[in-house]
Protein backbone atom coordinates (compact mmCIF):
# COMPACT_ATOMS: atom_id res chain seq x y z
CA UNK A 1 0.00 0.00 0.00
CA UNK A 2 1.59 3.22 -1.46
CA UNK A 3 1.91 6.33 1.55
CA UNK A 4 -0.93 8.60 0.83
CA UNK A 5 -0.20 11.70 -0.64
CA UNK A 6 0.25 14.96 1.16
CA UNK A 7 -1.80 16.80 -1.70
CA UNK A 8 -4.96 14.47 -0.55
CA UNK A 9 -5.41 16.18 2.91
CA UNK A 10 -3.68 19.69 2.24
CA UNK A 11 -6.90 21.73 2.28
CA UNK A 12 -7.32 19.96 5.67
CA UNK A 13 -4.32 20.32 6.99
CA UNK A 14 -5.49 22.09 9.67
CA UNK A 15 -7.78 19.91 11.45
CA UNK A 16 -5.61 16.76 10.40
CA UNK A 17 -3.10 18.72 12.73
CA UNK A 18 -5.22 19.51 15.59
CA UNK A 19 -7.04 15.80 15.37
CA UNK A 20 -3.63 14.22 15.18
CA UNK A 21 -1.52 16.07 18.21
CA UNK A 22 -4.31 14.85 20.52
CA UNK A 23 -5.11 11.07 18.99
CA UNK A 24 -1.30 10.48 18.77
CA UNK A 25 -0.91 11.53 22.00
CA UNK A 26 1.85 14.39 21.60
CA UNK A 27 -0.15 17.46 23.10
CA UNK A 28 -3.48 18.48 24.56
CA UNK A 29 -4.13 22.16 23.95
CA UNK A 30 -7.45 22.10 25.97
CA UNK A 31 -6.09 23.62 28.78
CA UNK A 32 -8.39 26.20 30.10
CA UNK A 33 -5.76 29.43 29.21
CA UNK A 34 -5.82 30.21 25.65
CA UNK A 35 -2.96 29.26 23.62
CA UNK A 36 -1.25 26.61 26.45
CA UNK A 37 -1.07 23.03 26.37
CA UNK A 38 0.29 20.01 27.79
CA UNK A 39 2.75 18.11 26.45
CA UNK A 40 1.69 14.48 26.87
CA UNK A 41 4.41 11.68 27.41
CA UNK A 42 4.44 10.17 24.16
CA UNK A 43 4.96 14.29 22.59
CA UNK A 44 7.43 15.16 25.36
CA UNK A 45 9.43 12.02 24.64
CA UNK A 46 9.83 13.02 21.15
CA UNK A 47 10.50 16.76 22.35
CA UNK A 48 13.11 15.47 24.34
CA UNK A 49 14.82 13.82 21.07
CA UNK A 50 14.46 16.55 19.27
CA UNK A 51 15.96 19.36 21.46
CA UNK A 52 18.62 16.66 21.87
CA UNK A 53 19.83 17.17 18.53
CA UNK A 54 20.27 20.04 19.14
CA UNK A 55 22.15 20.45 22.30
CA UNK A 56 24.59 17.70 20.76
CA UNK A 57 25.07 20.14 18.05
CA UNK A 58 25.70 22.91 19.78
CA UNK A 59 28.13 21.29 22.73
CA UNK A 60 30.17 20.54 19.41
CA UNK A 61 30.76 24.37 18.64
CA UNK A 62 31.47 25.00 22.15
CA UNK A 63 28.32 26.58 23.65
CA UNK A 64 27.73 26.04 27.02
CA UNK A 65 24.22 25.47 28.10
CA UNK A 66 23.04 27.60 31.11
CA UNK A 67 19.91 28.56 32.68
CA UNK A 68 18.52 32.02 33.17
CA UNK A 69 15.69 33.69 35.11
CA UNK A 70 12.12 33.60 33.62
CA UNK A 71 11.27 36.83 35.30
CA UNK A 72 12.60 40.49 34.00
CA UNK A 73 12.16 43.53 36.03
CA UNK A 74 10.97 46.43 33.60
CA UNK A 75 13.74 48.29 33.82
CA UNK A 76 15.89 46.25 32.12
CA UNK A 77 13.35 45.50 29.43
CA UNK A 78 13.10 49.40 28.85
CA UNK A 79 17.53 49.61 28.58
CA UNK A 80 16.71 48.97 24.69
CA UNK A 81 14.31 50.82 23.16
CA UNK A 82 13.79 49.24 19.88
CA UNK A 83 13.45 45.94 21.73
CA UNK A 84 10.80 47.23 24.32
CA UNK A 85 9.19 48.46 21.13
CA UNK A 86 9.11 45.35 19.72
CA UNK A 87 7.98 43.15 22.74
CA UNK A 88 6.37 44.84 25.00
CA UNK A 89 2.82 44.43 23.54
CA UNK A 90 3.51 41.08 23.90
CA UNK A 91 4.88 40.76 27.51
CA UNK A 92 2.95 39.20 30.52
CA UNK A 93 3.23 41.61 33.44
CA UNK A 94 3.33 40.62 37.57
CA UNK A 95 2.53 43.30 39.25
CA UNK A 96 1.95 41.73 42.57
CA UNK A 97 3.63 39.43 44.76
CA UNK A 98 1.64 37.86 47.22
CA UNK A 99 -0.87 40.51 48.81
CA UNK A 100 1.35 43.66 47.77
CA UNK A 101 1.97 45.09 44.22
CA UNK A 102 5.34 45.52 43.56
CA UNK A 103 7.77 48.82 43.11
CA UNK A 104 9.09 47.56 40.14
CA UNK A 105 6.48 45.51 37.39
CA UNK A 106 8.22 42.22 35.67
CA UNK A 107 7.77 40.85 32.45
CA UNK A 108 7.68 36.99 32.00
CA UNK A 109 10.42 36.13 29.45
CA UNK A 110 9.65 36.72 25.89
CA UNK A 111 13.28 36.60 24.93
CA UNK A 112 16.16 36.70 27.13
CA UNK A 113 18.58 39.09 25.45
CA UNK A 114 17.59 41.84 28.11
CA UNK A 115 18.13 39.05 31.01
CA UNK A 116 21.50 38.52 29.95
CA UNK A 117 22.29 42.10 30.00
CA UNK A 118 23.52 42.57 33.65
CA UNK A 119 24.84 38.93 33.98
CA UNK A 120 27.31 39.64 30.90
CA UNK A 121 28.19 42.79 32.38
CA UNK A 122 29.63 41.50 35.55
CA UNK A 123 30.84 38.58 33.36
CA UNK A 124 33.14 40.09 31.15
CA UNK A 125 35.66 41.97 31.91
CA UNK A 126 38.56 41.17 29.27
CA UNK A 127 39.23 39.50 25.57
CA UNK A 128 40.18 36.67 27.00
CA UNK A 129 36.62 36.04 28.44
CA UNK A 130 35.54 36.17 25.10
CA UNK A 131 33.97 34.59 22.59
CA UNK A 132 31.40 33.75 25.53
CA UNK A 133 28.61 31.67 24.01
CA UNK A 134 25.74 30.18 25.95
CA UNK A 135 22.63 28.74 25.33
CA UNK A 136 19.37 27.33 27.14
CA UNK A 137 16.29 25.68 26.54
CA UNK A 138 13.25 27.02 28.25
CA UNK A 139 10.15 28.53 28.48
CA UNK A 140 8.58 31.60 27.05
CA UNK A 141 5.38 33.59 26.90
CA UNK A 142 3.68 36.17 24.56
CA UNK A 143 1.02 37.78 24.98
CA UNK A 144 -0.11 36.68 21.13
CA UNK A 145 -3.10 39.09 20.02
CA UNK A 146 -3.56 36.69 16.67
CA UNK A 147 -5.78 33.60 16.78
CA UNK A 148 -3.58 30.86 18.67
CA UNK A 149 -2.51 27.62 17.02
CA UNK A 150 -1.40 24.30 19.34
CA UNK A 151 2.24 24.38 18.61
CA UNK A 152 2.51 26.65 15.96
CA UNK A 153 1.38 30.02 17.98
CA UNK A 154 1.06 29.96 21.33
CA UNK A 155 1.35 32.05 24.28
CA UNK A 156 3.33 29.61 26.65
CA UNK A 157 5.94 27.94 24.24
CA UNK A 158 8.93 26.00 24.39
CA UNK A 159 12.11 27.84 23.27
CA UNK A 160 16.27 27.29 22.40
CA UNK A 161 17.88 30.17 22.44
CA UNK A 162 21.75 30.53 22.22
CA UNK A 163 23.50 34.08 22.99
CA UNK A 164 26.92 34.77 21.74
CA UNK A 165 29.70 37.43 22.47
CA UNK A 166 32.79 38.31 20.80
CA UNK A 167 35.13 40.62 20.72
CA UNK A 168 35.10 41.96 17.06
CA UNK A 169 32.40 42.54 14.22
CA UNK A 170 34.12 39.97 12.07
CA UNK A 171 34.26 36.92 14.89
CA UNK A 172 30.33 37.68 14.98
CA UNK A 173 29.47 37.60 11.56
CA UNK A 174 31.67 34.36 11.53
CA UNK A 175 29.43 33.21 14.36
CA UNK A 176 25.74 34.22 12.53
CA UNK A 177 27.09 31.61 9.70
CA UNK A 178 28.14 28.72 12.00
CA UNK A 179 24.36 28.98 13.50
CA UNK A 180 23.56 28.96 10.61
CA UNK A 181 25.28 26.01 9.35
CA UNK A 182 23.93 24.42 12.94
CA UNK A 183 20.58 24.58 12.02
CA UNK A 184 20.72 23.19 8.77
CA UNK A 185 22.39 20.39 10.65
CA UNK A 186 19.48 20.05 13.01
CA UNK A 187 16.83 20.33 10.21
CA UNK A 188 18.42 17.73 7.72
CA UNK A 189 18.80 15.28 10.60
CA UNK A 190 14.39 15.73 11.13
CA UNK A 191 14.86 15.66 7.39
CA UNK A 192 12.63 19.17 7.29
CA UNK A 193 13.13 21.33 3.61
CA UNK A 194 13.36 24.99 4.01
CA UNK A 195 14.00 28.04 2.85
CA UNK A 196 17.20 30.28 4.34
CA UNK A 197 16.13 34.16 3.78
CA UNK A 198 17.57 37.57 5.33
CA UNK A 199 14.13 39.31 6.61
CA UNK A 200 13.51 42.68 5.11
CA UNK A 201 15.16 45.88 7.21
CA UNK A 202 10.90 46.36 8.97
CA UNK A 203 10.59 42.76 9.75
CA UNK A 204 13.84 41.77 11.73
CA UNK A 205 14.12 41.15 15.40
CA UNK A 206 14.24 44.22 17.13
CA UNK A 207 17.26 45.20 18.54
CA UNK A 208 19.13 43.40 15.51
CA UNK A 209 21.13 44.65 12.91
CA UNK A 210 19.84 41.87 10.48
CA UNK A 211 18.04 39.07 11.10
CA UNK A 212 18.09 34.99 9.17
CA UNK A 213 15.16 33.02 8.99
CA UNK A 214 14.43 29.65 8.10
CA UNK A 215 11.16 28.69 6.84
CA UNK A 216 9.23 26.05 6.10
CA UNK A 217 6.10 25.28 3.92
CA UNK A 218 2.92 23.39 5.08
CA UNK A 219 0.58 21.45 3.29
CA UNK A 220 -2.17 24.41 3.18
CA UNK A 221 0.77 26.52 1.51
CA UNK A 222 1.60 28.74 4.46
CA UNK A 223 5.10 29.12 5.23
CA UNK A 224 5.92 28.51 8.99
CA UNK A 225 9.07 30.68 10.88
CA UNK A 226 10.96 27.52 12.38
CA UNK A 227 14.53 29.34 13.33
CA UNK A 228 15.99 32.21 13.64
CA UNK A 229 19.70 33.77 13.28
CA UNK A 230 20.47 37.97 14.70
CA UNK A 231 23.49 39.52 14.46
CA UNK A 232 22.42 42.49 17.35
CA UNK A 233 26.22 44.37 16.38
CA UNK A 234 26.61 46.02 19.80
CA UNK A 235 23.06 47.45 20.27
CA UNK A 236 22.49 45.55 23.48
CA UNK A 237 26.13 45.30 25.01
CA UNK A 238 26.04 49.51 25.13
CA UNK A 239 22.54 49.57 26.45
CA UNK A 240 23.94 47.34 29.00
CA UNK A 241 27.54 48.96 28.95
CA UNK A 242 29.25 45.21 28.72
CA UNK A 243 32.48 46.01 27.48
CA UNK A 244 35.87 44.29 27.84
CA UNK A 245 39.49 45.40 28.12
CA UNK A 246 41.31 44.79 24.77
CA UNK A 247 45.22 43.90 24.66
CA UNK A 248 46.42 47.80 24.18
CA UNK A 249 44.72 48.40 27.57
CA UNK A 250 41.76 50.63 25.77
CA UNK A 251 37.99 49.00 26.35
CA UNK A 252 35.31 47.94 24.04
CA UNK A 253 31.42 47.02 23.87
CA UNK A 254 31.20 43.26 22.75
CA UNK A 255 29.30 42.48 19.77
CA UNK A 256 26.61 39.70 20.09
CA UNK A 257 24.74 37.42 17.96
CA UNK A 258 21.48 35.34 19.15
CA UNK A 259 19.76 32.16 17.62
CA UNK A 260 16.37 30.53 17.93
CA UNK A 261 14.27 27.53 17.54
CA UNK A 262 11.09 26.82 19.41
CA UNK A 263 8.45 24.18 19.68
CA UNK A 264 7.96 24.79 15.97
CA UNK A 265 11.01 22.94 14.87
CA UNK A 266 9.01 19.83 16.86
CA UNK A 267 6.33 20.83 14.69
CA UNK A 268 8.14 21.35 11.63
CA UNK A 269 8.70 17.17 11.45
CA UNK A 270 5.14 16.32 12.45
CA UNK A 271 3.79 18.62 9.75
CA UNK A 272 6.40 17.68 6.89
CA UNK A 273 5.79 13.87 6.68
CA UNK A 274 2.58 13.60 7.77
CA UNK A 275 -0.21 11.54 5.69
CA UNK A 276 -3.90 10.19 6.56
CA UNK A 277 -3.03 7.46 8.73
CA UNK A 278 -1.26 9.99 10.84
CA UNK A 279 2.76 10.56 12.30
CA UNK A 280 5.28 9.36 10.28
CA UNK A 281 8.56 10.36 12.48
CA UNK A 282 12.54 9.80 11.43
CA UNK A 283 14.17 7.22 13.17
CA UNK A 284 16.27 9.47 14.96
CA UNK A 285 13.20 10.85 16.91
CA UNK A 286 10.93 8.08 17.28
CA UNK A 287 10.60 7.11 20.96
CA UNK A 288 10.04 3.96 19.89
CA UNK A 289 11.55 2.89 16.31
CA UNK A 290 10.09 -0.46 16.20
CA UNK A 291 7.41 -2.15 17.19
CA UNK A 292 6.48 -5.88 16.99
CA UNK A 293 3.29 -6.78 16.76
CA UNK A 294 2.39 -10.78 17.09
CA UNK A 295 -0.34 -12.50 14.81
CA UNK A 296 -1.62 -15.26 17.47
CA UNK A 297 -3.54 -17.88 15.93
CA UNK A 298 -5.44 -20.34 18.23
CA UNK A 299 -3.28 -22.41 20.23
CA UNK A 300 -0.31 -20.98 18.96
CA UNK A 301 -0.96 -17.55 20.51
CA UNK A 302 1.60 -18.20 23.37
CA UNK A 303 4.35 -19.46 21.62
CA UNK A 304 3.96 -16.62 18.76
CA UNK A 305 3.80 -14.08 21.68
CA UNK A 306 7.04 -15.31 23.35
CA UNK A 307 9.22 -15.16 20.18
CA UNK A 308 7.86 -11.47 19.01
CA UNK A 309 9.11 -10.88 23.19
CA UNK A 310 12.53 -12.78 22.36
CA UNK A 311 12.98 -10.85 18.89
CA UNK A 312 12.07 -7.27 20.62
CA UNK A 313 14.89 -8.52 23.63
CA UNK A 314 17.25 -9.01 21.11
CA UNK A 315 16.95 -5.70 19.31
CA UNK A 316 17.03 -3.67 22.59
CA UNK A 317 20.27 -5.27 23.33
CA UNK A 318 21.42 -4.64 19.38
CA UNK A 319 20.65 -0.32 20.14
CA UNK A 320 17.01 -0.29 19.32
CA UNK A 321 14.30 1.16 20.96
CA UNK A 322 12.34 -1.49 20.41
CA UNK A 323 8.68 -3.02 21.85
CA UNK A 324 6.40 -5.24 21.67
CA UNK A 325 2.68 -5.02 21.62
CA UNK A 326 1.02 -7.79 23.30
CA UNK A 327 -2.43 -6.82 24.31
CA UNK A 328 -5.08 -9.19 23.91
CA UNK A 329 -7.61 -7.39 24.36
CA UNK A 330 -7.63 -5.33 20.17
CA UNK A 331 -6.87 -7.22 16.79
CA UNK A 332 -3.73 -7.05 15.02
CA UNK A 333 -5.16 -4.48 12.83
CA UNK A 334 -6.33 -2.09 15.66
CA UNK A 335 -2.49 -2.34 16.84
CA UNK A 336 -1.78 -1.57 13.23
CA UNK A 337 -3.40 1.97 13.36
CA UNK A 338 -2.63 2.47 16.97
CA UNK A 339 1.11 2.54 15.73
CA UNK A 340 0.72 4.03 12.58
CA UNK A 341 -1.09 7.00 13.98
CA UNK A 342 1.94 7.31 16.07
CA UNK A 343 4.53 7.09 13.45
CA UNK A 344 6.59 4.75 14.57
CA UNK A 345 8.91 4.16 11.70
CA UNK A 346 9.36 0.20 11.68
CA UNK A 347 6.60 -2.62 12.31
CA UNK A 348 7.33 -6.14 12.69
CA UNK A 349 4.68 -8.80 12.31
CA UNK A 350 5.49 -12.28 13.26
CA UNK A 351 3.09 -15.14 13.32
CA UNK A 352 3.16 -19.34 13.14
CA UNK A 353 4.17 -19.53 9.42
CA UNK A 354 6.87 -16.55 10.23
CA UNK A 355 8.36 -18.60 13.14
CA UNK A 356 8.09 -21.83 10.90
CA UNK A 357 10.35 -20.16 8.41
CA UNK A 358 12.50 -18.62 10.47
CA UNK A 359 11.24 -15.04 8.94
CA UNK A 360 9.32 -11.91 10.32
CA UNK A 361 7.50 -9.24 7.85
CA UNK A 362 8.53 -5.70 7.72
CA UNK A 363 6.99 -2.92 7.28
CA UNK A 364 8.11 0.87 6.75
CA UNK A 365 6.00 3.59 8.15
CA UNK A 366 6.68 5.91 5.71
CA UNK A 367 5.75 4.10 2.77
CA UNK A 368 4.11 1.49 3.86
CA UNK A 369 6.13 -1.05 1.88
CA UNK A 370 6.38 -4.76 3.05
CA UNK A 371 9.14 -7.12 2.75
CA UNK A 372 10.73 -10.75 4.49
CA UNK A 373 13.20 -10.84 6.26
CA UNK A 374 15.36 -14.23 8.37
CA UNK A 375 15.31 -13.53 12.31
CA UNK A 376 19.22 -13.88 12.42
CA UNK A 377 19.77 -11.06 9.36
CA UNK A 378 17.20 -8.48 10.89
CA UNK A 379 19.58 -5.85 12.76
CA UNK A 380 21.74 -5.17 9.82
CA UNK A 381 18.35 -5.02 7.65
CA UNK A 382 16.79 -2.72 9.87
CA UNK A 383 20.03 -0.59 9.87
CA UNK A 384 19.82 -0.43 5.96
CA UNK A 385 16.09 0.63 6.25
CA UNK A 386 16.51 3.39 8.96
CA UNK A 387 19.15 4.94 6.94
CA UNK A 388 17.15 4.56 3.88
CA UNK A 389 14.41 5.96 5.26
CA UNK A 390 16.05 8.96 6.30
CA UNK A 391 17.04 9.36 3.29
CA UNK A 392 13.92 9.19 1.12
CA UNK A 393 12.23 11.20 3.64
CA UNK A 394 14.61 14.27 3.33
CA UNK A 395 14.83 13.90 -0.49
CA UNK A 396 10.86 13.80 -0.46
CA UNK A 397 10.51 16.89 1.76
CA UNK A 398 12.97 18.52 -0.76
CA UNK A 399 11.53 17.73 -3.81
CA UNK A 400 7.91 19.05 -2.43
CA UNK A 401 9.07 21.93 -1.14
CA UNK A 402 10.95 22.65 -4.41
CA UNK A 403 7.95 21.90 -6.49
CA UNK A 404 6.15 24.28 -4.63
CA UNK A 405 8.60 27.29 -4.87
CA UNK A 406 7.76 29.50 -8.28
CA UNK A 407 9.67 32.55 -9.58
CA UNK A 408 7.88 35.13 -11.59
CA UNK A 409 8.04 38.60 -13.18
CA UNK A 410 4.57 39.18 -13.79
CA UNK A 411 2.51 40.82 -10.89
CA UNK A 412 -0.67 39.08 -11.34
CA UNK A 413 0.90 35.54 -11.67
CA UNK A 414 2.38 36.28 -8.16
CA UNK A 415 -1.21 37.48 -6.48
CA UNK A 416 -2.27 34.31 -8.60
CA UNK A 417 0.06 32.16 -7.24
CA UNK A 418 -0.86 33.48 -3.69
CA UNK A 419 -4.61 33.48 -3.92
CA UNK A 420 -4.36 29.64 -4.61
CA UNK A 421 -2.11 28.90 -1.60
CA UNK A 422 0.88 27.17 -4.21
CA UNK A 423 3.62 28.31 -1.92
CA UNK A 424 6.32 30.42 -1.72
CA UNK A 425 6.95 33.20 -4.29
CA UNK A 426 10.18 34.77 -5.68
CA UNK A 427 10.14 37.65 -7.60
CA UNK A 428 12.33 40.79 -8.38
CA UNK A 429 12.92 43.40 -6.31
CA UNK A 430 14.37 46.73 -6.49
CA UNK A 431 15.62 46.63 -2.87
CA UNK A 432 13.29 49.81 -1.98
CA UNK A 433 11.52 49.22 1.82
CA UNK A 434 8.67 51.09 0.36
CA UNK A 435 8.15 49.01 -2.86
CA UNK A 436 8.38 45.68 -0.68
CA UNK A 437 5.62 46.98 1.77
CA UNK A 438 3.34 48.28 -0.98
CA UNK A 439 4.25 44.75 -2.48
CA UNK A 440 2.92 42.72 0.48
CA UNK A 441 0.00 44.79 0.37
CA UNK A 442 -0.77 44.64 -2.90
CA UNK A 443 -0.29 41.05 -2.69
CA UNK A 444 -1.46 40.26 0.43
CA UNK A 445 0.76 38.56 1.67
CA UNK A 446 4.36 38.56 3.48
CA UNK A 447 7.64 39.23 2.25
CA UNK A 448 10.10 36.56 3.83
CA UNK A 449 13.14 38.01 2.79
CA UNK A 450 15.82 37.81 0.05
CA UNK A 451 16.92 34.25 -0.37
CA UNK A 452 20.21 33.74 1.37
CA UNK A 453 21.25 30.41 0.03
CA UNK A 454 24.24 30.75 -1.94
CA UNK A 455 23.04 28.66 -4.85
CA UNK A 456 20.06 31.75 -5.50
CA UNK A 457 22.24 34.49 -4.69
CA UNK A 458 22.58 34.79 -7.99
CA UNK A 459 22.82 38.06 -10.49
CA UNK A 460 19.29 39.37 -11.25
CA UNK A 461 18.57 40.24 -14.90
CA UNK A 462 15.16 41.63 -14.79
CA UNK A 463 12.77 44.73 -13.26
CA UNK A 464 11.42 44.67 -9.81
CA UNK A 465 8.06 43.52 -10.31
CA UNK A 466 6.43 46.13 -8.98
CA UNK A 467 8.10 49.51 -9.76
CA UNK A 468 9.86 48.42 -12.42
CA UNK A 469 13.69 50.08 -11.84
CA UNK A 470 16.55 47.37 -11.75
CA UNK A 471 16.16 44.48 -10.10
CA UNK A 472 18.79 44.10 -7.23
CA UNK A 473 17.92 40.55 -6.07
CA UNK A 474 14.80 37.95 -5.38
CA UNK A 475 12.46 38.65 -2.83
CA UNK A 476 10.13 35.56 -1.45
CA UNK A 477 6.67 35.94 -0.52
CA UNK A 478 4.27 33.63 1.02
CA UNK A 479 0.94 33.58 3.37
CA UNK A 480 2.50 32.91 6.67
CA UNK A 481 1.46 31.77 10.56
Amino acid sequence: MAKVSREKWSKQFGEWFRETLISAEIMDYRYPIKGCGVWLPYGFQIRRNVFQIIRDILDATGHKEALFPLLIPETSLEKEAEHVRGFEAQCFWVTQGGQKPLKIKYALRPTSETILGPMLHLWIRAHTDLPLKLYQIVTVFRYETKATRPILRMREFDFKEAHTSHATAEEAEAEVKEEIENYKKFFDTLCVAYKISRRPEWDKFAGAVYTIAFDMLCPDGRTLQIGTVHNLGQNFSKAFDVTYEKPDGTHEHVWQTCAGISGRGIASVLITHGDDHGLVLPPKIAPTQIIVIPIPYKEKSETVNKKALEITEKLEKAGFRAKTDTREDITPGAKYYHWELRGVPIRIEIGPRDIEKNEVTIVRRDTLERETCKIENLGNELRVIMEKMALEMRREAWEWLEKHTYRTSNLEEAKQLIKERAGIIEVPWCGAPGCGQELEEIIDARILGTPEEEETQQEIDDKCILCNKTAKTLIRIALTY
